[in-house]
């Protein structure tokens, strides 16, 4: 699948709207964790996971990929929605990488799977845009790092400068 930096930029411009658009309620949290305790099944546990895993709070994120995870592993039937919502989740914390990998399971089975592709696009961008920023970070600390070893040296060449004069 050929894509050029535009549609990585736009697929995570989509996405991290459709996230923003998407923030469950508490109410609606407390409703499906209400149904899963009175109604225990699978698909009610899936319904409380996957609205966790377009919440904007990192501890109910980190508990739906748990969810999530283990419903896959216990061979529940919509096990691809499993994954697509834990690297949903993923992307969210910001596990770009992770959340990359998840997707590119998902598409290995379902290639035709344009949330996971389109999601996948946006994980590029977002950890090409999280390597940039380390590369800046870096660069300004090396140049702070070089400011202040040329600062200790006028300090040093003055103070010696000072001494020598005095004696």
């Amino acid at each position: 699948m050929g894509t050029n930096k535009l549609t990585q930029q736009k697929a995570k411009q989509r996405i991290d709207e459709k996230l923003s658009l998407s923030i469950p309620s508490q109410e609606l949290l407390e409703s499906l964790a209400l149904e899963c305790a009175s109604k225990p099944s699978h698909d009610a546990t899936f319904q409380y996971a996957f609205a966790l895993s377009k919440s904007s709070n990192r501890r109910e994120l980190n508990y739906a990929i748990q969810i999530l995870d283990g419903l896959t592993k216990e061979g529940y039937s919509h096990s691809i929605d499993c994954m697509y919502g834990a690297a949903q989740a993923l992307y969210s914390l910001k596990d770009y990488h992770e959340a990359r990998l998840r997707c590119e399971n998902i598409l290995r089975s379902h290639p035709d799977h344009v949330s996971a592709a389109e999601l996948h696009l946006a994980c590029i961008e977002g950890s090409e845009i999280q390597e940039s920023k380390k590369f800046q970070r870096k660069a300004i600390e090396g140049t702070i790092g070089v400011a202040a070893i040329g600062l200790a040296g006028v300090v040093a060449g003055l103070m010696l400068g000072g001494a020598a004069k005095k004696h």
